[in-house]
């Protein structure tokens, strides 16, 4: 979610390469493309809900009424919906330790894909407990069920990971979190995009009115960084090549 859509389009454009174009959700949404490939969403609807401007992802689902009865049944918050969105229903919640996702029932467009060569190169929930955490969105988006295309849940070097089919959706970390305000330290989703250069990239951000909200990190292979756009939403931006994680068509990701 953003305030100006044309904004985040010309910050994005010039960070991630990315191309838009408008959908039938309206004029006040808009799909990154990087080459042929849809890769996210950005809407300008962050005064409209008075949300703050963030990237959140949306996981598929087959009915959004069903989702949101089992979100409230489990202690968690449904902030906003399910509403009626362009070609399907929306819906924004936050699970049980606070981290913000959102899930999506209607129509996708074609070949949106996560990790195949394009950004995002994953999605990772950092929380306090994963196994709970893993539990909670198992029971709620129906991960690791036995309906055909389910997702399958696996516990690896202290993750939860989870797969469709053979590519990896996201990942869920746990750790002793602070209780902190702070959206760097508290439980959330964070969304990891591709980049050619990374040192590039950083240095368009910062000349669009972004800044750099981490140190460059160094994990195995990978080179990653953790940016703000110029209205305050966080993402990481992964050096590449780097990026081992693929991802599944069962996840998307909106600002």
């Amino acid at each position: 979610m953003a305030r100006d859509l044309a904004a985040a389009e010309r910050f994005y454009a010039a960070v991630l390469g990315w191309e838009f174009r408008r959908t039938r959700l309206g004029d006040g949404f808009s799909v990154a493309f990087r080459g042929s490939a849809p890769v996210a969403g950005i809407g300008a609807m962050a005064g409209r809900f008075g949300m703050p401007v963030a990237w959140t992802p949306y996981f598929a689902v087959e009915d959004a009424d069903l989702v949101a009865s089992r979100i409230r049944e489990r202690g968690a918050t449904m902030a906003v919906g399910p509403l009626a969105f362009g070609t399907g229903r929306a819906g924004l919640a936050a699970d049980p330790a606070g981290a913000a996702f959102g899930f999506w029932q209607g129509e996708v467009i074609p070949d949106w894909t996560v990790g195949r060569e394009s950004a995002p190169a994953w999605l990772e929930l950092r929380t306090r407990d994963a196994f709970a955490a893993a539990i909670f969105y198992g029971e709620v988006l129906g991960w690791a069920g036995e309906d055909p295309g389910c997702c399958t849940v696996s516990y690896e070097h202290d993750h939860v990971v989870l797969r469709h089919h053979r590519d990896t959706v996201a990942r869920i970390s746990g750790g002793a979190l602070e209780e902190d305000p702070d959206p760097q330290v508290r439980p959330r989703w964070h969304v990891h995009f591709v980049v050619p250069d990374l040192e590039a990239a950083v240095e368009a951000a910062t000349r669009l009115g972004g800044r750099a909200a981490s140190a460059v990190e160094t994990t195995g292979a990978n080179r990653w960084m953790v940016l703000a756009d110029a209205e305050g939403a966080l993402f990481t931006v992964v050096a590449a090549g780097d990026a081992s994680a693929g991802a599944g068509r069962r996840a998307t990701s909106e600002d």
